[in-house]
Order: structure tokens, then sequence, then C-alpha cells
């Protein structure tokens, strides 16, 4: 408290001066209607500015439950949207199957892990068995098809990524219908190959990829890329295309995880008809 008392003592000269200014500049202010209007435009400025500044830090700081709460809206809405499609398929069968209507229901997740410079790529979600998830389960984003589901605990999954080589996807080329097999071949992580497509199909550059919907994993028609190149050597049964994907996985934030609540239906029947399918 002494060293304040002296220090106000020994600026007392200035302090007054600082004083006498403020009421000189409170006086001016006060009575000229100019410098009263400049006052409180310049005020009004610069209290807008300091608010504007709070509010773009706030919402900066919430940007990321702004994140999850739209990738959970994404969720409900695909799901919803299944239903909506699967009902409008049905309306020619009585009554409606509502377990064909509700063939798919999706699960948003964080992405808190995700590799993408490895031959067998995984991603680590924060979503997990006590969230309904189960491996098996096709994991895609809002630009495209992801992988599917290695193994769970309680509150986290691993996915094996598209960028794996081990990873097949069963998928269409949307112009013809034709379908092959998708796979990485190791070393591009914004490309894959599409396997299998014969040489009288006639596949082009810029022709869409899709899901086959040939599993009961994936929903049909879920974006996988476009073609980047196509190449047939002249004794060669199939063609050589490389597919440039939809998703930058190394931009991967958020994906959904796709319950299929058919599946154990379809392995049961087609292991009782044809025997395990491997």
């Amino acid at each position: 408290m002494d060293r304040l008392l002296n220090f106000l003592f020994h600026y007392r000269a200035f302090f007054t001066f600082l004083f006498l200014e403020l009421f000189c500049a409170w006086l001016v202010v006060q009575n000229n209607q100019y410098q009263s209007t400049q006052f409180f435009n310049t005020s009004n400025r610069l209290a807008a500015n300091i608010i504007s500044f709070s509010q773009g830090v706030r919402e900066y700081l919430s940007l990321q439950d702004i994140n999850t709460s739209l990738a959970e809206e994404n969720a409900r809405l695909r799901t919803a949207l299944e239903q909506k499609n699967q009902s409008l398929q049905a309306i020619g069968a009585q009554p409606l199957d509502s377990a064909v209507i509700n063939r798919f229901s999706y699960i948003s997740a964080k992405v808190i892990n995700n590799s993408t410079l490895l031959f067998k790529n995984y991603i680590t979600v924060n979503k997990g068995r006590l969230d309904g998830i189960a491996p098996g389960m096709a994991a895609i984003s809002s630009s495209g098809a992801i992988g599917k589901v290695k193994s769970v605990s309680d509150h986290y999954a691993v996915l094996i990524s598209l960028l794996n080589t081990d990873e097949q996807l069963s998928s269409a080329i949307k112009r013809t219908g034709h379908f092959g097999t998708v796979q990485w071949e190791g070393t591009n992580p914004r490309l894959v190959d599409l396997h299998y497509i014969p040489r009288h199909v006639d596949p082009r550059v810029g022709d869409t990829i899709v899901t086959s919907g040939y599993n009961a994993v994936f929903p049909e028609n879920i974006l996988v890329g476009k073609i980047a190149s196509v190449n047939l050597s002249e004794e060669a049964p199939f063609y050589s295309i490389k597919v440039e994907l939809s998703q930058d996985f190394a931009k991967l934030a958020f994906v959904q995880i796709i319950r299929s609540n058919l599946k154990s239906e379809k392995d049961s029947l087609e292991f009782n008809t044809i025997g395990e399918i491997k």
C-alpha cells in the first residue's frame, strides 16, 4: 500500500494533467454538437468491432460442437432419406414391409486417428459397441465410401480404410451399369484401381463409380469416385482403370457408420442355400 501511495504521489503532476485533459475532452464533447456526434459515432464503431471480434472468437471455439451436431444431423437425414426411398420402392407391395423401409440406419462418428501413408491404413473413430457399432459395418462420409468396421470396443471402433491393399469394394460404372471391384494398389492415396471390367464395355474418363449394392453392407449408389484413366492392352481380357476417390482421406473428419438391419437375414439364407460365403 505504501508503494502505491508513493507511486501516486511521485507522479501526481502527470495524473493531474491526465485528469484535466480528459475533463476538457468531456466538456468539448458535451457542449459541441459536431464533436459530440463524431465521438459517439466513433465509439459505436469501436464497440461494434469489439462485439464482432468477440462473437467471432466464440463461434470459432464452438466449431467442433457445430461440426459434430451437423454430422449427427446428416446421419439422421440419411436414415430418413433411405427409409423414404425404400418406402417409395415398396408402394406396389401390400402391405408395406417396415423391415425393408428401415433396411439401413446411420451412426455419426468423429475421426480421432487416421493413416494414409501405409500399405494397410486404418481409421479410428470415437463411437463403439455402446453406440450400436459392430464389426463388418460400412463407413461413408459426406463425399463417398470410406471402408468398413474391423474391430470395436465399448467407446471406439477401428475401420479398414479403402486405402488398404487388403480391402475390396464391389462397385459399378454408373453410366453403363457394369460392375467390378475397387482396390487400392498402395501408392497414390487419391487413386484406386477398378478391376474386372471386360473389354466389351466402354468405360470413359470422368465416368462416376458407385457402390454396386451386391452385398448387404453398403447401400447401392454410394459415390466412390470418378474414372481418371482407362487403358486396355491388346491381349488383356479386362481394362486397367484408375479411379480418383471422391473423398480426400487426408481431410477426413467425420464418418457415418451404416448398420444394415437385413444383413443377418441375407447371410443366413445364402449360407443355408449355397454354403458359407467367404
